[in-house]
């Protein structure tokens, strides 16, 4: 097998929203994960036309609301990140600790005190800190007030937001990222723009036009990360679902191709290439409108152009099937992309299913489309676990998965692909953003929290801890 570089940065990934809890301490705003009920449900309930984003606590449970506590336990949870020996924690900065309204005009320092010490805590173990800028928790209030990023005005709110955190914490952070997975909403627009039904999610242009305003602050963010320091590493993050034809049918082969340009390319074209693809117009046209019904100025294509991303960080999960000929076949389930399934393949609990030499292909894809190094920044299995009485998880299924997707990842090095590092999803449990459920765990510390929000968030470390602690301490020579 391949030898990982010497530099391969291993670790783990999270976001705010989804372990920190404290979602009303130290001044910290509403976000629209705070405003997210828990359950299988979730999704169910936003995407109902009458959504309105009012938290009632009398009908719905919000597990955002207190995480695993990570707010208070982070000391202890880095502690076991370096026992692990990861060499880098994918976090995220939640955009409502800082500006609790989005629009405000000055940052809450409390809240930027938090990622002072949280960032020390990382560097005080040789951890490398990699920050996504917004990871799926806007400000409630640039929904409810300005209607998500549908509306330009939400560009110079995040511009002002990047440049305060790049410039607090640049010379501490290397490696940056803009936007959580951005992709994904062309088939869920609530998590990354804060659209549902009540606010325009329903209409295709509106989730245009916000990609477009993105695009834009996001290409301002790497302006303003550069012009602080030119070495430091910015990219984009994109949700990968490596996308096959389910047959040779030349129909399902078209369809895999425009598939493929909606989903996986679009939003990675315009931040990587800084230039709008050739096939833009007819993406937009088999959704009823034009590049030219949206708000584009000259000044927005110049920034685009100027100001590429570093590298592409993507999370890969699952891979997807596209059948358009055979409308009997079943659908797949799995982080809401759908598809049919694949009968090559088997699923997780969850209905996901499991591809390793799908992210192989992902890398392939990615690097020698893009030419710029590629970053596995969200890759598990969400499994339930059952520990046993000492709170012991023998989590072998786990660590089956991950060994066969980092074997991938060594057959893409081995295939050329310039791969920066891994950070396995969920690296201790925390709350699912599909379902807001905690029995959904992917970590390698089980944390003692049920859907109900009990238990006593004592931490645990798995068999696969002791795992992957050996694959980092020989660099994946010892799976």
């Amino acid at each position: 097998m391949t030898k990982f570089p010497n530099d391969f940065l291993w670790g783990g990934a999270t976001a705010a929203n989804q372990l920190e809890g404290a979602y009303d301490e130290d001044g910290k705003g509403l976000s629209i994960a705070d405003a997210l009920p828990g359950g299988p449900e979730r999704f169910s309930i936003v995407n109902q036309a009458n959504f309105d984003w009012k938290i009632d606590t009398t009908k719905y449970k919000y597990p955002n609301h207190k995480g695993i506590d990570h707010y208070h336990r982070y000391q202890e949870d880095i502690k076991l990140f370096a026992e692990m020996g990861f060499k880098c924690y994918r976090f995220s900065i939640a955009w409502s600790r800082v500006f609790p309204n989005g629009d405000d005009k000055e940052p809450n320092e409390a809240g930027l005190k938090f990622y002072d010490r949280l960032i020390d805590e990382c560097l005080k173990y040789k951890i490398e800190p990699v920050i996504t800028i917004s990871h799926y928790e806007m400000p409630l209030n640039l929904v409810t007030e300005y209607g998500g990023w549908k509306n330009r005005q939400l560009i110079d709110f995040y511009e002002n937001y990047a440049s305060v955190v790049l410039n607090r914490y640049a010379k501490k952070v290397k490696y940056w990222m803009t936007f959580n997975e951005i992709n994904s909403a062309l088939h869920f627009p609530v998590m990354g723009q804060g659209l549902v039904k009540s606010n325009g999610a329903d209409e295709k242009k509106n989730i245009y036009q916000a990609w477009h305003n993105q695009f834009v602050a996001g290409a301002k963010a790497v302006k303003i990360a550069h012009e602080i320091r030119p070495d430091l590493m910015i990219g984009c993050m994109l949700l990968y679902a490596t996308t096959y034809a389910y047959d040779s049918n030349p129909a399902n082969q078209l369809a895999t191709l425009k598939e493929n340009q909606a989903f996986n390319q679009f939003c990675g074209d315009v931040q990587v290439r800084g230039t709008y693809p050739a096939y833009t117009e007819s993406v937009m046209n088999r959704y009823g409108f034009s590049f030219k019904d949206l708000d584009v100025t000259a000044d927005d294509l110049k920034v685009l152009k100027e100001n590429p991303v570093d590298y592409i960080g993507f999370s890969y999960y699952m891979s997807t099937a596209i059948n358009v000929t055979d409308k009997s076949l079943e659908t797949a389930n799995g982080n809401l992309v759908g598809g049919v399934k694949n009968p090559f393949l088997k699923a997780s609990d969850w209905g996901w299913q499991i591809d390793p030499t799908g992210l192989r292909i992902a890398l392939n894809e990615l690097y020698n489309r893009y030419q710029k190094p590629v970053f596995v920044v969200e890759n598990g299995l969400g499994a339930v676990d059952k520990p046993d009485e000492n709170n012991f998880v023998q989590d072998d299924y786990r660590i089956s998965y991950l060994r066969k997707h980092i074997q991938a990842i060594a057959g893409a090095l081995e295939d050329g692909a310039d791969v920066m590092g891994y950070t396995p999803w969920g690296c201790i449990d925390l709350v699912s953003a599909s379902t807001g459920q905690m029995s959904k765990r992917y970590g390698f510390i089980y944390v003692d929290l049920d859907d109900e929000g009990h238990g006593s968030l004592n931490r645990y470390k798995k068999a696969s801890f002791n795992w992957y602690q050996k694959v980092i301490e020989t660099n994946g020579e010892q799976l």
